[in-house]
């Protein structure tokens, strides 16, 4: 038998055991299953965050990109660095919040915070909406890694079904529990993994990182560097700035924030996590290798240098070890945006609808929700998923739109009323949907300006909306209210 596929199964097997036995000797009501009872210390927080950075996108996109474009991957790097820099302040009073009030999802934030659970139904709409294509890709994703790294004897359908199931079972049982416990291996595994390929690459086919580059740049003149238009200077940084905002707008991101046993577990995590993100490097170094050794991979086919280069390089038992990293790229955040999407769409939507229903009830409903939800995005998986892509390409913008009114609700009182909010929140995704779906950007909006501006990120337009409609309807209900409530005063005094 294939080595190859031997070690992928028993990884799969033993992703499988931990996130069953994670549940043992746990009441797994709602907040066990959603936020860990909110006891996980530095290092379950720790894998959980940065399970959800090395997704199947990272794996296989990090060295796509570096593949296909050159010097505009840096910006991945860059912004999630950037972003756990920003968690320092961010993240404390979000827990320490949502500790107070029981919280158990980021609708439930937003809802306790503006009084509004007309706002959490637009806020759980925007997550499940930005999560489901994300889904797709971790599934597509992990059954490219087990069909490539099995050497075609498992065929993509079969691996997507397989990992969805065991990823189904895990989570409806264990939940927050089952992910961290996966984590873990799946961390230790992608370290060494990353690392090892990112230095023997290169020091095996060009004898060094340097020698590396000079050969690509020699190949390839000018790729190395930002060109003039397009992916240039100035959208590097305006789309560092909006993936820095939206970066713990993701609901299962800002979910695993709840799971924390104290808010000294954020500041511990700022120092390792930017140097954790390092490992990046070491995925670039992989794509820029493969530009030479495997040539010609266009369009979507570089995603899939990293596994061609090193079938071309290594025997089957280390593609087996590298394909299962790759696997439980997949696993990990794929359980945690299951069982948000599921929680979101039970507590702060179908509950909004129903409100007598007990917490346990809510609780049967969202484990219930995890198979829909599996079987909704195995659909698209496997139907190829085209009508997706736009959708994909907008997921970030859709939750950065989340970020205004988040920061304006960090004072003990709002700076701006559940009105602003919920219109800012609307205007913004309505704004990034029509973008996206017209292929809008700056340059065809302002062709006259110069390139510098005509190359900024056309999100930062809609998030500039956002912030405008918030503040003006904020200030019209404002004085509409106060007017209404000193008529309302007047009425009730005695006439002279």
């Amino acid at each position: 038998m294939n080595p190859a596929l031997v070690i992928l199964f028993l990884f799969l097997a033993l992703s499988l055991y931990l996130g069953i036995r994670a549940q043992r000797g746990k009441d797994m009501n709602m907040e066990q299953w959603t936020v860990g009872g909110r006891g996980f210390g530095s290092v379950f927080i720790f894998l959980l965050v940065a399970g959800e950075i090395y997704t199947t996108f990272t794996f296989l996109g990090g060295s796509g990109w570096a593949y296909s474009k050159g010097a505009p991957a840096y910006y991945v790097l860059a912004y999630i660095s950037l972003a756990y820099v920003l968690s320092y302040w961010l993240l404390p009073p979000i827990w320490r919040y949502a500790k107070e009030h029981r919280l158990v999802s980021q609708s439930d934030f937003f809802v306790s915070k503006y009084n509004s659970p007309v706002l959490g139904i637009l806020v759980s709409t925007v997550g499940v909406l930005a999560i489901i294509p994300y889904l797709v890709l971790q599934f597509k994703g992990l059954g490219i890694i087990v069909s490539e790294a099995s050497y075609g004897t498992i065929a993509p359908t079969a691996a997507v079904w397989i990992g969805v199931l065991a990823v189904t079972i895990y989570v409806m049982i264990s939940g927050i529990h089952g992910s961290a416990w996966t984590a873990v291996i799946k961390d230790i595994m992608i370290f060494f993994v990353v690392v090892f390929l990112g230095l023997y690459l290169p020091y095996h086919y060009y004898g060094g990182i340097q020698p590396m580059f000079e050969a690509v740049d020699a190949a390839k003149p000018g790729f190395l560097i930002f060109p003039a238009e397009g992916m240039s200077i100035s959208w590097f940084v305006s789309t560092v700035l909006l993936t820095v905002f939206g970066f713990y707008m993701w609901p299962h991101t800002f979910g695993s924030v709840f799971s924390a046993k104290n808010e000294n577990v954020f500041r511990k995590n700022t120092v390792v996590l930017p140097l954790y993100t390092l490992m990046l490097l070491f995925v670039f170094f992989v794509g820029f290798t493969a530009i030479l050794q495997v040539p010609g991979l266009q369009g979507a086919e570089g995603d899939l240098s990293l596994l061609r280069l090193s079938i071309r390089t290594f025997d089957p038992w280390v593609v087996g070890l590298i394909g299962a990293a790759g696997l439980l790229t997949a696993l990990v955040p794929g359980s945690m945006l299951l069982m948000t999407a599921a929680t979101l769409l039970a507590k702060n939507v179908i509950h909004v609808f129903v409100p007598a229903a007990s917490e346990e009830r809510i609780g049967r409903i969202a484990k219930g929700l995890v198979p829909v939800l599996s079987l909704i995005c195995l659909y698209y998986t496997l139907s190829g998923g085209e009508a997706l892509v736009t959708l994909l390409l907008m997921g970030y913008s859709l939750v950065t739109q989340l970020f205004p009114a988040l920061l304006f609700s960090l004072p003990a009182r709002p700076l701006v009323n559940k009105y602003g909010a919920f219109a800012g929140i609307a205007c913004g995704v309505l704004t990034v949907v029509y973008v996206t779906v017209a292929e809008v950007t700056v340059g065809t909006l302002f062709p006259a300006l110069p390139a510098v501006i005509k190359n900024i990120n056309v999100g930062v337009i809609a998030l500039l909306i956002n912030v405008a409609v918030m503040g003006a309807v904020h200030v019209l209900t404002a004085r509409l209210t106060a007017s209404g409530t000193r008529a309302a005063a007047a009425e009730k005094s005695p006439t002279i």
